[in-house]
């Protein structure tokens, strides 16, 4: 469902499109900001595992990059907010789901819209407090902040992306063009030891079931 702009003299200012990438569920949301008033414009999901035309990776990403730049066209953002990937130990699920976030940002930059990449525990430290909330959280704050109706029918990637696009705006950061730190991350800080890793992302497959495929 989309809901349009309002029609008046005075113009957004600022459009955020926030995405939660991932090859068999996409989560998308555009939010209008005025001053610190925040309003939801559209927020849904691609459902690319449900699409029997989708047979194979290489025809997600296609479809991935013809969506984004469809609602980009449609809504004309003035910047991307994108989630970073998950970093773990299955590789080939690292890697889907890297080139989904690649592919949303090759057509935010074809369009010569900026973006921003943040960390999960980022959007959710800046959401609701807590780097390590539930997507349950996640989606239950992000409805009380921005005073939506709980939409039960929605996918909860589709709050996720709104929450994206909410931690953007709460930082009011620089935006960029190319980044290689993530928001919310430290080149060359210390590494994390390889069990727990594996259990971090071990926790983000359960609790995301629907990203990697």
């Amino acid at each position: 469902m989309t809901h349009a702009l309002n029609e008046g003299p005075e113009p957004p200012e600022k459009l955020i499109m926030g995405i939660d990438p991932g090859t068999n569920v996409m989560g998308y949301a555009i939010i209008e900001v005025r001053g610190q008033r925040v309003k939801v414009l559209e927020y849904d999901v691609l459902n690319l595992g449900k699409n029997k035309k989708l047979t194979n990776h290489a025809q997600k990403l296609e479809f991935i990059f013809t969506q984004v730049t469809r609602l980009i066209e449609q809504f004309l953002p003035d910047e991307l907010a994108i989630e970073a990937p998950f970093y773990g130990v299955n590789v080939q699920s690292m890697l889907k789901l890297g080139r989904a976030q690649g592919v949303a940002i090759a057509a935010a930059l074809a369009r010569q819209i900026p973006y921003v990449e943040y960390a999960p525990s980022r959007v959710k430290q800046s959401v609701t407090g807590n780097g390590q909330a539930s997507k349950e959280q996640v989606a239950a704050m992000v409805v009380q902040i921005l005073k939506i109706d709980a939409d039960p029918s929605k996918l909860l990637d589709a709050t996720d992306a709104l929450a994206v696009a909410l931690c953007h705006h709460f930082q009011s950061g620089p935006t960029m063009r190319l980044t290689t730190t993530k928001a919310g991350g430290k080149p060359g800080g210390p590494k994390k030891k390889a069990g727990a890793t594996a259990a971090s992302w071990d926790s983000f497959i359960t609790n995301n079931p629907g990203r990697v495929k």
